[in-house]
């Protein structure tokens, strides 16, 4: 992410504010060091104009993490909201981050 992030021209103050994160954790998902929230992964995708598989793919084109088998209900609906304009994908965002809080 970090190379994509660079490639596109995209600073590391713009990448935290469009997250909606502190630089620092930013930098820390771009790089690896933090494992991203699935809810992430729609902004990343925005923000670096790709798809969520190819942020899933490491150096050699092969996929990370995850569970081999069928796609996870969520998965392909997060897709669908990366797709929103910024400030509805925001919305969805705050709303599930609500419900999750809400169930704990």
């Amino acid at each position: 992410m970090a190379e994509l992030r660079k490639a596109r021209g995209i600073t590391k103050i713009q990448m935290a504010d469009t997250l909606g994160v502190s630089q620092q954790t930013a930098v820390s998902y771009a790089v690896g060091r933090r494992r991203n929230p699935v809810s992430a992964l729609p902004i990343w995708a925005a923000l670096l104009a790709t798809s969520i598989d190819e942020l899933r793919l490491d150096e050699d084109g092969r996929a990370t993490g995850g569970k081999r088998g069928p796609t996870p209900k969520p998965q392909p609906q997060m897709e669908r909201v990366s797709l929103l304009p910024r400030a509805k994908q925001k919305f969805v965002i705050e709303m599930i981050d609500t419900v999750i809080q809400r169930a704990s």
